[in-house]
């Protein structure tokens, strides 16, 4: 019988046939590619003068089938993914990390590369083909391929165990995050909470057969808003505590995962010649060595500390006059913050939701991308997808009718799919075999279920969560590349969030919110003194966020800076390095580090200072179009021409200048977040 997976689709465009193939076809078709892609860099090998053509090209779209296979592997991992489907991954990731290294590390295969490097000053390559070739020698040098053969067998084993440390990672934190259950059998025990939310537990104690209950877990929608609304102290604390405790000092314990990966990493930085981690991942990015993130977020810890303490006190401060004894600690946090916002702004999150029903939002979504960047979306249902919820979208240009690639919007959350919200990319855009091919695009979210009496209704910030992933999608859906490994998003990780921070500022403005903010019941058009209300408040407690952000970086790079023989204890490392970014109470039995996927399962090690510094650019450029219009044809042009077209076909600077005409300037964020005084000039690092 046919293994589904090792056979081109006869889908259109190539779509995954999802549903046609089971868990037990990804080991054997994977091995298969391999055995595949092994033959084709044997004949890479085997040229006599190696040329950009048959060595750089050749090698660029060689095993092009295990790419496919794995990212449909890894798009279930983490979307649609049962106990045995993520077994998998204690197997497909170390065969994926051999195959890998047994490129990186092949010298035959690097003294071709090398050699048309070399030469490189004599051939007439095009830009992208000039990346393409610096890519790909810096992929080999910067992964081992000058090291001694016994060196290179020491790098190899380590890839190997780190391949699979990040899925147990993972795997520990969707774990401990789904066995928590905080089941209500009193009314009085909903005091706070918004309807919405009641119904939605009800909801969801209907479907575990309690229907007299109401069961919240620690998915963001019954988290974020039960400690936010929860007038139950204490279940406010239980669900705080279950949280911020997850894959910590339970059955899935992560500390052990984490201090496996750290001492890995760092032997891997020293078989390559760097001093850490981050001095290896910092090659490749805007900030060029620690030492830059470092001086980049202390510049933004001395413009936010004064403004962080301040919301602090004045969240303590109104919690008194509430009649609040003690300490704020951090279950109470989020639960006084939202008081004091809406007796200070007469604003309540809550008085947004019922103006954004998430069918009007995903219309709106698709508006902007017609009024910005010329696009069309239409859903068909004539493709397989892997959950009855997804939906598929066809995506053109309106302008010329080209097919542009296909969209999946996974939306809601379930017991198979992690926390949080990504995009991940199916297809890459650009060349598959002989022929240019469209991307596959998926966004995953997890946002409120409809209900039998409700539509599902976002808080403002899923709004922003949605357009932001659309951003991400869009950097792959308009990709106009030639080579896969350049296409889209494959960019350096401190831009790739430029995009998708960009889009979350259209869910801020009038304009915007216009198109598509209409009350679920009445259908009028969201009022103008309630947006007036939510931009009033846009600033408040900027300092404590800030902050807040500053201290999840300053932990990535302190776990990849500092020698993992100086490290100790994992709780004790974690608490010395974030003290002066701890504004509230540290809690006995929580950590950060041991659920923080971001560092430990999802690529961002010595990469999540990114977020912020993609914040400078995606503030400067915005300045841009609220100058010209936030729907201004020639300047959102120029950005799809100049930054979502191009991928990482050039330094990202480059492309920057190429769009803004400059270098991008800090005040735009400092300004925004109200953390810049009046005659203070900064530039960007």
């Amino acid at each position: 019988m046919k293994n589904i997976l090792e056979q081109p689709s006869d889908l259109r465009d190539g779509a995954i046939p999802f549903g046609s193939f089971h868990h037990d076809d990804f080991v054997p078709a994977l091995e298969r590619a391999i055995e595949s892609a092994r033959a084709e860099l044997a004949r890479i090998k085997s040229v006599k003068d190696p040329t950009f053509e048959n060595s750089v090209r050749a090698l660029e779209l060689a095993g092009q089938g295990v790419s496919r296979i794995s990212s449909i592997y890894f798009a279930l991992f983490n979307a649609e993914a049962d106990e045995p489907l993520q077994a998998l991954a204690q197997i497909i990731s170390p065969k994926l990390s051999e195959y890998s290294n047994d490129i990186l590390l092949d010298q035959e295969l690097f003294q071709k590369i090398k050699a048309v490097y070399d030469a490189k000053e004599t051939l007439s390559l095009n830009q992208e083909e000039k990346q393409l070739l610096m890519e790909s020698y810096d992929q080999f040098t910067q992964n081992g391929a000058l090291l001694s053969d016994e060196d290179k067998e020491k790098l190899r084993k380590i890839d190997q165990e780190l391949s699979s440390l990040a899925p147990q990672f993972a795997e520990n934190v969707l774990k401990s995050s789904k066995i928590f259950e905080l089941w209500i059998e009193d009314v009085e025990d909903l005091k706070g909470l918004p309807d919405s939310v009641i119904e939605a537990a009800r909801e969801a104690a209907r479907s575990k057969g309690r229907a007299e209950s109401w069961l919240f877990s620690l998915d963001a929608p019954s988290l974020v808003p039960f400690l936010r609304y929860s007038d139950q102290r204490e279940l406010r604390k239980k669900m705080w505590m279950a949280y911020n405790g997850r894959a910590f000092g339970s059955e899935y314990d992560n500390q052990g995962v984490i201090r496996r990966q750290v001492e890995l990493r760092d032997a891997r930085a020293k078989l390559l010649g760097c001093t850490n981690h981050s001095e290896v991942v910092l090659r490749k990015r805007m900030a060029r060595s620690p030492e830059e993130v470092f001086e980049f977020l202390n510049r933004l810890k001395g413009a936010a500390r004064s403004a962080a303490v301040r919301d602090v006190e004045e969240v303590s401060a109104f919690a008194k006059t509430l009649s609040h004894a003690g300490p704020i600690e951090p279950w109470d946090f989020n639960y006084y913050s939202e008081k004091l916002k809406e007796s200070r702004y007469g604003f309540n999150e809550e008085d947004l939701r019922s103006y954004f029903q998430l069918e009007n939002i995903i219309d709106g979504l698709f508006e902007h991308g017609r009024r910005l960047f010329q696009l069309e979306f239409k859903e068909v249902s004539d493709l397989p997808v892997y959950h009855p919820s997804v939906k598929t979208i066809e995506v053109k240009s309106q302008e010329t009718g080209q097919y542009l690639g296909l969209l999946y919007l996974d939306l809601f959350p379930r017991p198979t799919k992690k926390d949080g919200a990504w995009m991940c990319t199916l297809r890459e855009q650009g060349l598959h075999g002989c022929e240019l091919k469209r991307p596959h695009v998926s966004i995953v979210c997890n946002f409120s279920m409809p209900t039998s009496t409700r539509p599902s209704l976002l808080t403002h910030r899923e709004v922003a969560t949605l357009f932001h992933e659309f951003g991400h999608a869009l950097h792959a859906l308009l990709s106009q590349c030639t080579y896969p490994s350049l296409s889209g998003a494959n960019v350096y990780w401190d831009f790739v969030e430029l995009p998708s921070q960009l889009m979350e500022n259209w869910t801020k403005e009038n304009e915007s919110l216009s198109l598509f903010a209409r009350h679920f019941e009445t259908g009028k058009t969201i009022p103008s003194d309630l947006i007036e209300k939510m931009k009033a408040s846009e600033r408040f407690q900027s300092g404590f966020m800030t902050f807040r952000q500053l201290r999840f970086a300053v932990l990535d790079m302190a776990w990849h800076t500092v020698a993992p023989s100086k490290i100790g204890e994992i709780d004790r490392f974690e608490k010395e390095t974030t003290r002066e970014y701890d504004l509230l109470p540290v809690i006995e039995g929580t950590n950060t580090s041991c659920s923080f996927s971001h560092i430990f399962a999802g690529g961002y090690s010595s990469g999540y200072y990114s977020y912020k510094w993609a914040e400078v650019l995606e503030a400067d450029a915005f300045e841009w179009f609220k100058e010209k219009g936030i729907f201004d044809r020639e300047v959102s042009s120029r950005f799809k021409r100049e930054i979502l077209e191009k991928g990482g076909t050039e330094h990202p600077m480059i492309l920057y200048k190429n769009f803004r005409g400059r270098e991008p300037n800090l005040n735009g964020l400092l300004k925004r977040d109200g953390l810049l005084p009046p005659t203070k000039q900064d530039s960007y690092p």
